[in-house]
């Protein structure tokens, strides 16, 4: 092959990518102030939210999400988020499945117009099959219906549960799933009800 073919198609390549390179981070540019101009801050809502921690930023940019590099990263960033969950205080997991259902069912909180002292929802139908009776329901996430029923209630169930509604990045650090207790979006009891709600086998969800 002639060398100097060899060397134009390097070159072209070379400019196309750093082009691509440029042109993704004007409109990485164009975005960021596109959002700040189109929200503002009002009540608890601050533009605070906009700005995405590590974790997040890491997993939104498959290219680099997908590196040797990145993945030891995501591996330690698990790591930490399991090591900050903290066990219930008084050691006792399940609360009230009737109350679970209730804050499963609800999507409200955290708003502009909500108070601090206003108790969030779960918005769990929104991504998960629950109980039979709701009809209405999300499936980004697996169904967690007969959930108890299939695993029972070991420590390790227990255990891996009361994790997983805290903070799933703790064992996917890319997860979709709301980092219910790092963010302070459910109470330490309000994870207990729907815990209930999934282990309890006096709940629907496991009849």
């Amino acid at each position: 092959m002639n060398t100097l073919y060899v060397r134009y198609c390097t070159t072209a390549v070379l400019l196309t990518s750093l082009s691509l390179g440029s042109q993704a981070q004007t409109v990485d540019l164009k975005f960021e102030a596109m959002l700040n101009s189109g929200f503002k801050a009002q009540g608890i809502a601050g533009l605070d939210r906009l700005k995405q921690d590590p974790i997040q930023a890491l997993c939104s940019d498959p290219d680099v999400r997908n590196t040797p590099a990145a993945q030891k990263v995501l591996i330690e960033e698990q790591t930490k988020a399991m090591a900050a969950i903290k066990p219930p205080a008084d050691g006792k997991y399940l609360g009230s499945w009737k109350a679970g259902e209730a804050v499963a069912q609800s999507g409200r909180g955290a708003t502009w117009s909500d108070t601090t002292k206003a108790p969030n929802g779960g918005g769990c139908y929104n991504c998960h099959q629950i109980s039979k009776q709701e009809i209405s329901y999300g499936n980004i996430g697996p169904s967690l219906n007969g959930y108890g029923k299939a695993r029972g209630t070991s420590e390790a169930i227990l255990t891996y549960t009361w994790n997983r509604i805290n903070n799933s990045k703790a064992y996917n650090a890319c997860s979709n799933m709301p980092r219910m207790a790092h963010f302070n979006l459910l109470t330490e009891q309000q994870i207990k009800d729907v815990m209930a709600l999934l282990l309890d086998p006096e709940s629907p969800v496991n009849k």
